[in-house]
């Protein structure tokens, strides 16, 4: 018999985060959460994604067992403003078996009939910063701190039980020695002169931080136009700013500006941190921090976590910049491998960015879709 219980308490929380960990045991490629992060991220009290979302979080047992677990989640921001009348699902996990799966979807079911809602999507976080769908392929591909990972089992659970493909992502690596200056070096001065605008690097955190609430705002009116996309509130912003910006390196962050100093380009990069994770195994102490560190400061491979053109310099070859800044920096720092995080298949814009640099797809993931 399945039983589905929500998961309120502390302790039902934490077992919450922590059922992937018996469920990947074992296995090379996941990438777990640091577990105190995750439990600060399904605090009301502390993540500001709770001031336009709702959100619930299921567990199931089977034989007095925990055999698998969903988040039910409404983001009124999406709902209200952009009249999408969807209701979510994110960090499922469960085993192979699919009437476990379809108890656990049947919470998503309820909430979102309960507030006259159309159709299901996931998996998807509450925002677009969260982790995004199911894998597809690249089953034995390494993860990242920022995907989920599953078993291939997963989708087809998805689809026997209605759900059709809504959106597909893909991610690509490719080694840095792919990287030829000669496609960006000439381009970026040309356009430089050409809209009057000058790269801003950084070397200390505390210099990064009166801009990051400006990078949002470009971020937001960067990304307006694609389907799945909710702006990002002030409080989130801030929320970000304290929690993520801190830990990344400040030379992986670069800007272009304009000659009025305002922010017309960014993009952050981050270090890999998917080996130091694996060893910190969910907690910081007594040494998951100073693998983190480690890794921090000594990694070889980089992830292209976030990138954004402001919308009237978009297709003039602004992030040729970008890429001149970011060759200096990983030329020094001997960097081997960049990886590129979930975009959407439609994105074509942010393909086209990469194309000269041979990227290979190593990983491809979707979110499924039922109506209500």
């Amino acid at each position: 018999m399945i039983t589905i219980k929500e998961a309120v308490t502390k302790k039902e929380m934490t077992e919450f985060v922590k059922f992937p960990f018996s469920l990947y045991k074992d296995n090379k490629y996941w990438v777990p959460p640091i577990i105190a992060d995750e439990l600060e991220s399904f605090d009301r009290t502390k993540n500001p994604a709770f001031e336009s979302a709702e959100a619930y979080f299921y567990l199931a047992y089977k034989n007095n067992q925990i055999v698998g677990r969903i988040a039910a989640i409404i983001n009124w921001g999406e709902v209200n403003n952009q009249h999408k009348k969807k209701v979510r699902f994110g960090w499922f996990d469960v085993i192979d078996d699919i009437e476990v799966t379809k108890a656990l979807l049947e919470k998503a079911y309820e909430l979102g009939r309960k507030n006259n809602l159309e159709h299901v999507e996931g998996p998807m976080g509450f925002s677009n910063l969260d982790k995004v769908g199911v894998l597809t392929e690249g089953f034995d591909e390494m993860g990242t701190m920022i995907t989920w990972y599953n078993h291939p089992y997963f989708s087809t659970h998805l689809e026997q039980l209605g759900f059709v493909k809504e959106k597909e992502y893909i991610e690509s690596i490719f080694p840095f020695s792919n990287v030829k200056p000669e496609f960006f070096v000439k381009a970026q001065a040309l356009i430089k002169k050409r809209y009057e605008l000058t790269s801003l690097t950084f070397t200390k955190t505390k210099d990064i931080m009166p801009l990051v609430d400006k990078m949002f705002d470009l971020f937001n009116s960067s990304y307006a136009d694609l389907s799945s996309f909710v702006a990002i509130t002030d409080a989130q912003k801030e929320y970000f700013k304290k929690k993520y910006i801190s830990f990344i390196n400040p030379e992986y962050i670069k800007f272009v500006m304009d000659k009025n100093n305002d922010i017309v380009a960014f993009s952050i990069v981050m270090p890999s941190f998917s080996e130091a994770l694996q060893k910190a195994k969910g907690k910081l102490f007594p040494f998951g921090f100073y693998h983190l560190l480690k890794a921090r400061k000594h990694s070889k491979d980089v992830v292209f976590y976030l990138i954004g053109v402001h919308p009237e310099y978009q297709n003039k070859g602004v992030t040729s910049i970008i890429f001149d800044e970011y060759f200096k920096t990983f030329t020094e720092k001997g960097i081997v491998n960049c990886i590129r995080t979930p975009e959407l298949e439609e994105n074509h814009a942010i393909h086209n960015l990469w194309k000269n640099f041979d990227p290979r797809i190593h990983c491809k993931r979707k979110t499924f879709i039922k109506n209500l």
